[in-house]
């Protein structure tokens, strides 16, 4: 029975590592950043401080320098929307390295244009 109550223990404590060290580099961007979102400019104070999110800017969540260069403030729309636009980029720059190369176009237009304009004279 000792071993099911560790093993949830442990489990709990994995769970919660990832969240108590979010919580240290939002703290810390929320003392280095003025409270505005960087993409839309809205102001946060207050009750609405929890709306504010840290963005990392290249998407490493790992990557936390203690100057905050890799983070910036975004709201919780501003944030989404940056990770969408992150997401359709990386499927568009997938869709395009799975086409065939394109082939050279073959046609010429213009190949009997003169003979047409002879003809007219």
């Amino acid at each position: 029975m000792t071993c099911g109550v560790t093993d949830r223990t442990e489990a709990l404590m994995a769970r919660s590592i990832p969240h108590h060290r979010e919580q240290n580099y939002r703290a810390l961007a929320l003392k280095l950043f003025p409270w505005v979102c960087a993409h839309c400019g809205r102001d946060f104070d207050g009750k609405k401080l929890n709306q504010l999110t840290v963005h990392h800017k290249d998407h490493n969540h790992h990557n936390n320098p203690p100057d905050g260069s890799n983070w910036e403030l975004l709201c919780l729309y501003c944030h989404d929307n940056e990770h969408q636009r992150y997401l359709v980029a990386d499927q568009l720059s997938e869709s395009a390295r799975s086409r065939e190369p394109e082939r050279p176009s073959t046609f010429t237009p213009f190949a009997r244009l003169a003979e047409l304009l002879k003809r007219k004279d």
